[in-house]
């Protein structure tokens, strides 16, 4: 029998790449305009991020990884860069990361599912067509079923407290403890951008949910996310 390897490297180049292409030489009011998905940060703030995480991973810096305070100051430190420099930045850095990625394995997925996370919020801002068949979500959101399934519908050092089943367009895939007897029936793209508060309460509660259970207390009771303020299209 043979297993596919999945190849986290080339998945994160390539949405760098296609990131880097979708941003390269847009005007400043375009990059300057606040992410609505996203609302503490800029459009030219997460190629800033991204590059940042990249920086940290290559040079060792882990200290609070994944804090507020962490990623705050990977854009504070880029903040007033030329735009250009911000890229340069990423590609990097980015160098250095994806050459490590495959052999570190599954825990790159949430590097890819991060990145992939804003792309989409620059897409949105920027009115471009999202993501939803490229090799970063397929990663995206493999990482998310196989490692961060256990605190959906959790905080993020527990198990989720109720069983519900996905069906999504790829298959049918089980979260929390013993049988699913709730199911939610929504694709890939939606359910990621929902568990990442790209989507309000009242959006999560209109997707097809056949539980007893209100479907945004089990979306958003991670405490890495909140709901999106107002009703998100995309």
């Amino acid at each position: 029998m043979t297993h596919s390897v999945t190849d986290y490297e080339a998945a994160y180049r390539e949405l760098r790449l296609r990131l880097t292409d979708l941003l390269h030489e847009r005007p400043d009011d375009e990059l300057e305009q606040v992410t609505p998905t996203c609302p503490e940060w800029r459009v030219r703030d997460l190629p800033a991020h991204l590059g940042g995480v990249c920086d940290d991973i290559a040079h060792g810096n882990m200290d609070g990884v994944a804090t507020d305070a962490w990623t705050r100051a990977q854009v504070d430190k880029r903040r007033d860069w030329p735009f250009e420099q911000v890229l340069t930045d990423w590609s990097e850095h980015a160098a250095v990361v994806e050459s490590m990625m495959n052999d570190i394995g599954q825990p790159m997925g949430q590097l890819v599912f991060d990145a992939w996370t804003h792309e989409q919020d620059a897409r949105t801002a920027l009115g471009v067509p999202c993501d939803r068949e490229s090799a970063a979500v397929d990663v995206a959101f493999g990482w998310w079923v196989a490692t961060a399934q256990q605190f959906v519908g959790a905080g993020p050092d527990a198990g989720p407290t109720e069983a519900f089943r996905l069906v999504c367009e790829t298959g049918e895939f089980d979260f929390g403890p013993g049988t699913p007897t709730q199911t939610l029936r929504a694709s890939r793209f939606e359910f990621l951008r929902a568990i990442t508060g790209r989507r309000s309460s009242a959006q999560v509660l209109a997707f097809a949910w056949d539980g007893d259970t209100p479907l945004d207390e089990l979306v958003f009771t991670n405490e890495l996310f909140s709901p999106a303020t107002r009703d998100i299209v995309e």
